[in-house]
């Protein structure tokens, strides 16, 4: 058997900042594949932390965003990855010919209270497991 067929599907989250959407998503793939899926999120412009609001509403689902950073998008996090889904950051996010590509238009949950970053949270996470579903995978929660 071949890496190819042993290796796990990857994802690729990519924003402008990778401080609240792209790190949200990640955090529900780790959380919900339980390990089948790699996952990484980069931004076009990374902001210098995770947006609190956005670590609180995932805290109430279980989920510790505390640790992470946002980071650069490179072209090796690109190559790396099955799939490239960007959110909702326009021209901002490039385009990469080649990848399973989405891009999911959400609210950024920058500048808003947590009464708004739940419905976004919710969003994503209603997404999160649909893709997971299309990879073949069963969300464990």
């Amino acid at each position: 058997m071949s890496d190819a067929e042993t290796a796990p599907p990857s994802v690729l989250f990519v924003c402008v900042h990778n401080a609240g959407r792209s790190q949200m998503a990640a955090g529900f793939v780790r959380a919900l594949s339980g390990g089948a899926v790699e996952v990484r999120s980069a931004g076009t412009l990374p902001a210098e932390a995770v947006n609190p609001v956005a670590v609180e509403a995932m805290r109430e689902r279980g989920i510790d965003l505390g640790g992470a950073t946002p980071t650069v998008l490179t072209d090796e996090a690109v190559r790396a990855s099955d799939a490239v889904i960007t959110m909702g950051c326009g021209d901002a996010c490039p385009w990469y010919p080649g990848k399973d590509y989405q891009d999911w238009e959400l609210d950024d949950p920058a500048g808003q209270d947590l009464d708004a970053v739940r419905p976004i949270r919710d969003e994503i996470e209603r997404r999160v497991r649909a893709l997971l579903t299309g990879l073949g995978v069963d969300p464990v929660a």
